[in-house]
């Protein structure tokens, strides 16, 4: 499996609880470790975007996939 598909199931799991507060995530590319997303919805603009792309997306990503090294929000 790639990175890139192993992304996306780490996404998919979180997701329920991102779209719980309005938002979504958009997995926009993975290279090098580095992971691309677009917060969407009431995300976008949430200025807790920030806690939510690193302390939990990230945190998750990082625990799950030991080459992933950041993630990165793509506007």
């Amino acid at each position: 499996m790639s990175a890139k598909e192993r992304v996306s199931e780490v996404l998919d799991r979180l997701r329920p609880f991102i779209q719980r507060d309005g938002g979504d995530v958009e997995l926009i590319e993975v290279e090098d470790g580095i992971v691309r997303v677009r917060l969407l919805g009431a995300c976008g603009s949430c200025p807790s975007s920030t806690i939510t792309l690193k302390a939990g997306i990230e945190r998750a990503l990082m625990e799950e996939i030991p080459e992933i090294r950041e993630v990165q929000q793509v506007l």
